[in-house]
């Protein structure tokens, strides 16, 4: 590895560890604030959420929802075109008509950057079957 990728290399991991660190601070701006300002998530091939407010909105849904959520990142696969994101989401659902209960579950990000190293898309998946059945407590 040269020293230019091992420096792109440090940059994303530690721009993921910030990124990991804003999931945690129940500040969903802060979350956004790592996107293009038309940047983009989908999770689960839902409908993607575009712009920093839809983004915001987006995560401050989970941190409503969650409001111990502590998001762990697992680990980074750099492929130079994308990165892997791969993270826990911990937290027990005791926000607004929550069930009290507590979820883990996994999943990753598919990154996709502008030129000034902000996230333009983010393809993010997770069980949802295995997240319903924790929430809501079925077998």
């Amino acid at each position: 590895m040269n020293d230019t990728s091992q420096t792109s290399t440090r940059a994303r991991h530690a721009f993921a560890a910030a990124y990991t660190a804003a999931w945690c601070s129940q500040n969903a701006a802060s979350v956004a604030s790592f996107y293009a300002l038309d940047g983009s998530i989908t999770i689960n091939n839902g409908t993607p959420s575009v712009g920093r407010a839809a983004i915001t909105a987006s995560a401050q849904s989970f941190m409503t929802a969650f409001p111990d959520l502590v998001v762990e990142m697992n680990r980074l696969d750099d492929a130079g075109d994308y990165v892997m994101y791969h993270w826990t989401l911990i937290g027990t659902n005791t926000g607004p008509n929550g069930t009290g209960r507590s979820v883990r579950v996994d999943g990753y990000e598919k990154w996709t950057f502008d030129d000034h190293g902000l996230v333009a898309q983010s393809i993010g998946w997770f069980d949802g079957a295995d997240y319903e059945r924790q929430l809501n407590g079925n077998a």
